[in-house]
């Protein structure tokens, strides 16, 4: 297994600079985040990493991976292929149109139809195979065996890793004096790439999943990746069965706090941003909030004067259950 070091991330950084899109950050209104003691709560960012390029931070990792690639002379004629109709399959068509790369997608034959079509908005190449997800990734492995198109994963591998660290990056130059940064965790890729940054800044890792999605909490308390049941609303982003071993390896080394939250709370967390801000993020995203957001014995207490930043990973999701009357004054 490749150990992800700082310097993996900084050479991604080099390589996805001018690529991708510089985070923002927004600073959260008083009563935004609650504070239950009596101090003053901390200075707390929203990183508005939904407004990247195909509306999640995955578009870091797949554009390190080509671009590393690329360098190496070992991007091959059949371009590349991924099994994945969501955040990792749309970034890895957009980093392959990007480079006038073929990308030959693999989905399930039951992948929603608005999926299918804006993967081919990207310019992939899809392909339906079977009714479940395994199926289109036995077809996409042996696509690669084949045809010698290079395999993408969706968070398990050090380039993808790498470059979902860069994050980070972007923000310590926003924030130099940050001291925490929460992330919402499925199968470890942003969580490895942005831990590993964060211990070269000396940077706290508030680590968040779903109570009923503990993949990384799991592999903490058991020393090792172990398989989890996954049932949560986040479940079709952060729904990994088992966390990277990467992931692991960086949660051992970093200053991190493995926190989970019920499903109520990402609900509430996730409209709490719509209803203040307009902002339409996916239940994913919302995880990272709602540890912020939730009762003191189930979250993350900031201290005084603790600076903050919330990870808002993705919005690539149907609003239509966020809408609601706004009042007429």
């Amino acid at each position: 297994m490749h150990q992800l070091t700082y310097g993996d991330v900084k050479a991604a950084a080099d390589r996805v600079a001018g690529r991708v899109r510089p985070v923002v950050l927004a600073p959260v209104d008083a009563g935004e985040v609650r504070a239950d003691g009596p101090d003053e709560p901390g200075k707390v960012w929203l990183t508005l990493e939904f407004m990247q390029h195909t509306g999640s931070f995955k578009a870091r990792g797949a554009q390190n991976f080509i671009q590393a690639h690329r360098e190496a002379g070992t991007l091959p004629g059949a371009g590349v292929t991924i099994a994945s109709g969501g955040n990792a399959g749309l970034a890895c068509a957009w980093a392959a149109q990007q480079q006038g790369v073929t990308a030959t997608v693999f989905l399930p034959t039951t992948a929603p139809a608005v999926k299918v079509a804006r993967l081919r908005g990207f310019g992939a190449d899809v392909r339906l195979v079977g009714a479940e997800y395994a199926d289109a990734l036995a077809a996409c492995e042996d696509f690669a065996a084949t045809t010698g198109a290079l395999a993408s994963h969706a968070y398990d591998h050090p380039l993808i890793a790498a470059g979902a660290g860069t994050l980070l990056e972007e923000i310590v130059q926003q924030v130099p004096d940050l001291d925490t940064v929460v992330v919402a965790v499925g199968g470890g890729g942003l969580f490895a790439g942005v831990a590993t940054a964060a211990r070269h800044h000396g940077v706290r890792v508030v680590a968040v999943e779903p109570e009923n999605c503990r993949a990384l909490n799991a592999a903490i308390g058991a020393g090792h990746p172990v398989d989890v049941t996954v049932d949560s609303v986040a479940a079709d982003a952060l729904g990994a069965r088992r966390v990277s071993r990467m992931a692991v390896h960086a949660a051992q080394r970093a200053d991190m706090h493995s926190v989970l939250v019920p499903d109520s709370e990402i609900v509430r967390a996730r409209q709490a941003l719509w209803d203040q801000r307009r902002i339409a993020v996916e239940h994913a995203a919302a995880t990272a909030l709602a540890a912020l957001t939730a009762p003191r014995q189930g979250g993350y207490r900031p201290g005084p004067g603790e600076k903050v930043a919330v990870v808002l990973c993705g919005a690539n999701t149907d609003p239509g259950d966020l809408t609601r009357p706004v009042d007429q004054g």
